[in-house]
Formats: C-alpha cells, structure tokens, sequence
C-alpha cells in the first residue's frame, strides 16, 4: 500500500498518493430512484440511517445533516509515518490531514437542490462548524469541502453528500487565488473579488440571482459552460463569518442555482462543487472572498466537456460556448424545481 504525499517539482503542489482507496466501495448511480417523489431509504446504502458501512461503523439514525470520518481517507492522522527513501531532488512526506463524509440528509433520494432554503441553511452552519473546528488544528492548513455530483464525475455512492479534505498543505487552486488576492490588494488596495462583483453587476447579463447579501453569476471568465459562482457580497474570508441573515440568504441564492440547473434538462444536473476558503495555516488572508464555484462537465444532456490537449497538456482552457448565452439559458428558467411542479400538476390532475 502506498500512501503517501509526492511533490510534483515543476507545477510546485503536491500530488496524494492513496492507493489503498482503489478497493472502497462503490455503488454506483441508481438512476430509477431519482425520479421518486417519495423519500427513499436503501437497505444497501452505506449513507442511508441506521446501515452499516464496509468498516463495520453502523449510521446514526440521523435526521436532518450526518457527519462522520471516511472509512477510506485520503488523509489520516494514522497516515504512515515511515516512507521510503527517494532519489535526487524528489521528496515525500506523510498525507497527514483528516477526511470527512457529511450526509445532507437521510433521505436516499433528496439531492441538494431539492432541499428546502432552511436546510440549505443548516448545511452550511454545518460546514461553518467542520471550517472551524478543523481549521484550527495547528497540523491543518486547509479545509477544502467539495460535493461530486452525478455518476459522470465519478460519485460511488448517489447518496446526497459532499466531503471534507482537512490537509497539512494548501490546495493549488486555493493558494494561488490567496496569493492573487493579496496581490491585487497590495497593488490597488481593493479586493480583488469585488472588483469582479462590480464587473459584474455592471454587466448584468451573467448574473443568475441576487438578494440582499447574497448574489450568484456565470463569470466573464468561465470555463466551463455552465460555470456558476455563489458569493456573499460583502467579503469573507470563509464561510465561517458570516451572520445568520447573511447564511440565510446565500441559502437561497445557492437553492436558487441549483434548481435552475436541474430544470435546465428536466434531469438531475451533475457538477463538481467546490467551496473556495481561506487556508488555516494563519496567514494574512483578508483579501480572500469566500465563494463556491460550480464545474458542471455537461455541455449538453449527452455532450461532456473534454480536457484534451489544451486543458490537461496546456493548463488553459478552451471554452466552447459563450458565458452570456449559458447565462441567459439559466436565467430563463423556472425558480421552482421541476419534481416539485410535476408532483403539483398531479395532484391538480386528480382534485
């Protein structure tokens, strides 16, 4: 078993090395349980309340949000500390952190965007208080939380839940947007963030909802098609600062995102979900905003958007589609999840 971390010399990141990961369970999308308006609870699931998962750990009978340590982590605080010895300039080092599974909730066949605005809510206290906690171990220096959604990107288990990497190393992308922010702050005295919200908000065409505190747009940058961020307005560094109306209200900007997604192709819309947060590793970062960011791989219902030569060769993106027009695809669509305006439809049909 090799589990380790490896530094890659020439992009200057660490690259984790888990290979005992390769035999975790795997479950696969269950496609006829996702038109079901009725809550589901599978006697095979290893997320459902009350299972037992491969560890031999049973679920609590959890009913709203359940949090617990991955059976198969990517980083422990048992990861081995006795590596092998490498050669020249190569070096590794323990992949010491914690991993985390959090259930949004006990029902098997209830994704996030079919939670209502409060639950959305209580998630995110629910990632405030895992921010908190584990970004204040002295051997933690970043809390990157993330959801993968759909069978497309990889879930093994369609169950609605995202994930905690809590690691001794900034990600990438993270310590380059703190570093960029800084710049930026240092250069102009502003922050870099809300210059792109001012942009933004100029524009008017790419942004897909705004409330008081709380607004979510497709960037003039995006990458991906249908590339979405959610960003409170005033700057935070993390999730973790802000007041309960400012939670409330990025609940609903979030919910508002995500119902739109699903609605797009009448289908539950896969993504990677990232939150993007300042590293714990206590430096100077109060030039970082706290978003999420989407990365839906989709382009159409059937079409992915590949990384080829230019995206996973180059490193830079070759977008196919113009942000204004995905932008205005979302905006057109209905503020109310499709489910929920079936399910209504039916029963106007029988009253």
């Amino acid at each position: 078993m090799v589990w380790e971390e490896r530094w890659h010399p020439l992009r200057e990141e660490w690259v984790i090395v888990a290979a005992h990961r390769q035999n975790r369970p795997w479950s696969g999308e269950r496609v006829e349980h996702e038109e079901s308006v009725l809550p589901v609870y599978l006697p095979d699931c290893y997320l459902c309340p009350g299972n037992t998962r491969v560890s031999g750990k049973r679920n609590a009978q959890y009913t709203s949000t359940f949090v617990f340590d991955n059976d198969h982590p990517c980083v422990g605080l048992d990861a081995p500390q006795e590596l092998t010895a490498v050669q020249g300039i190569y070096r590794n080092r323990p992949a010491t952190g914690i991993a985390r599974v959090v259930c949004y909730s006990p029902k098997h066949n209830v994704a996030l965007a079919e939670l209502d605005a409060g639950d959305i809510a209580n998630l995110l206290s629910v990632w405030q208080e895992q921010y908190i906690e584990l970004g204040g171990r002295d051997e933690i220096r970043h809390v990157l939380i993330f959801e993968n959604k759909g069978e497309v990107v990889g879930v093994s288990n369609p169950h609605p839940h995202c994930q905690i990497y809590a690691t001794n190393f900034v990600f990438k992308t993270i310590e380059t947007e703190a570093r960029v922010s800084q710049r930026h702050l240092a250069e102009t005295g502003r922050i870099l963030f809300q210059d792109i919200l001012k942009a933004e908000c100029e524009d008017g065409r790419r942004i897909i909802s705004e409330n008081e505190s709380a607004i979510a747009f497709l960037p003039y940058f995006a990458r991906y098609a249908y590339e979405v961020f959610v960003a409170p307005k005033r700057t935070h560094a993390s999730l973790a600062t802000l007041t309960e109306a400012e939670v409330r209200n990025f609940a609903e900007a979030l919910k508002c995102v995500l119902v739109k997604f699903d609605n797009l192709w009448r289908m539950p819309f896969p993504y990677v979900m990232p939150l993007h947060q300042a590293p714990t590793d206590g430096g100077d970062h109060r030039a970082f905003h706290f978003h999420i960011e989407f990365h839906p791989p989709l382009r159409q219902p059937n079409l992915l958007k590949y990384l080829a030569g230019p995206e996973i060769g180059g490193g830079n993106f070759l977008s196919d589609t113009t942000p204004e027009e995905k932008a205005a695809e979302l905006r057109a669509q209905p503020d109310v999840h499709y489910k929920t305006s079936d399910l209504r439809g039916q029963t106007s049909d029988h009253s």
